[in-house]
């Protein structure tokens, strides 16, 4: 167990962890966009597909246990990481850095991504899942009177966008972690990143977009 502890607490082993982890938060965020999508095939769909997540019982709980604790291992070893390499560049650390990637927006505002996105996620359990719903009040009632608020509308195209920023480069790090490295394949594998978070993202900004224009339509 001693070397499990060591490996952990090393600068290699926390890229590991996050790689891991940010690859299974990454698969949540497909299949949860993949889920929310049903949205544009009307009110009924989408209830259709909440009711259909809370009917598994006793798997509910357990999945966002589990999805939680990923979530907060992530965080935490990623502040960690950031914190040790903030030490270990030391009065070097602003001098011109390179990596097999070349410095991105994304990859220079991480932190601060990863900071927004973890006040972003608060706020929309906050107003998505830590509220009550009934047959009368309906998850498609809730989303339709959030995101018909241009206050939130604006959080929520901003997170939106944040969160693209932040995975774009999660996802080339995660590669470059496994040792997908080839500079003959490193542009169009930086291709493949950005296309990933686009449309992701896209489906998300849609959804609140098509709320707005639609006026309660979309939902009705």
């Amino acid at each position: 167990m001693s070397w499990f502890i060591q490996t952990c607490r090393s600068s290699l082993g926390k890229k590991y962890i996050m790689a891991l982890t940010g690859f299974l938060l990454g698969g949540f965020l497909l299949v949860h966009t993949i889920g929310n999508s049903t949205i544009f095939w009307g009110r009924e769909a989408f209830n259709a597909y909440a009711h259909h997540l809370h009917s598994l019982g006793i798997f509910v709980p357990i999945f966002e246990i589990g999805l939680y604790s990923i979530f907060f291992i992530h965080v935490i070893t990623g502040v960690l990481l950031w914190l040790q390499n903030r030490k270990a560049r030391g009065p070097q650390k602003y001098e011109v850095q390179t990596n097999p990637g070349g410095r991105t927006w994304g990859s220079q505002t991480m932190i601060y991504t990863g900071a927004t996105i973890f006040v972003f996620i608060l706020i929309h359990l906050a107003n998505f899942h830590f509220v009550e719903k009934t047959e009368v009040l309906t998850i498609s009632d809730i989303v339709t009177k959030v995101l018909n608020n241009p206050g939130f509308t604006l959080i929520y195209i901003i997170g939106m966008s944040v969160l693209a920023l932040h995975i774009s480069h999660g996802f080339w790090s995660l590669l470059q972690t496994f040792g997908i490295n080839d500079p003959q394949y490193n542009a169009p594998i930086r291709v493949v990143t950005w296309a990933v978070a686009a449309i992701m993202i896209t489906v998300f900004v849609l959804i609140t977009l098509l709320l707005v224009v639609s006026q309660n339509q979309l939902l009705g």
